[in-house]
């Protein structure tokens, strides 16, 4: 199953899919090289600050292993309740990247030769700028 890959980069996200099973085993908070996840984005290095599961369930960076835990939490995702000393119990997936895990964030730690912007370069345009570029690609009836 491909990787939805989510790399956050200042104040824009690109999006990837992609078979890499290079960051399998690997965890959150460890660096991964660019090229490992596609060759375009040789010279970047990346790192990885979570993800979700087929369910949905979150990777969470304290939960030891690959599987689901319950966890109690006081603060955190799907905390809606403000009051004070309120504790639910969450079931989270562990912080180590496996098959399961369908979406994977990436934080940019290093910038390399080639900008992202010209990597990916349908990605991020303003709503009319796409817009234009569909009705250039669509046949003309």
């Amino acid at each position: 199953m491909p990787f939805k890959i989510i790399i956050g980069d200042k104040d824009k996200a690109w999006r990837i899919e992609t078979e890499a099973e290079s960051l399998v085993g690997k965890s959150v908070g460890e660096k991964v090289d660019g090229k490992e996840i596609k060759a375009e984005i040789e010279g970047y290095e990346l790192e990885i600050t979570g993800g979700s599961d087929m369910a949905g369930f979150p990777v969470s960076k304290d939960v030891e292993g690959l599987g689901l835990k319950r966890v109690l939490l006081t603060r955190g995702w799907g905390m809606k309740d403000t009051r004070e000393g309120v504790r639910l119990r969450k079931t989270l997936r562990g912080k180590v990247i496996s098959n399961a895990v369908v979406q994977i964030n990436l934080k940019v730690l290093k910038h390399g030769k080639k900008p992202l912007a010209e990597v990916f370069p349908d990605q991020n345009k303003p709503k009319e700028v796409k817009a234009e570029a569909k009705a250039e690609a669509a046949p003309a009836a």
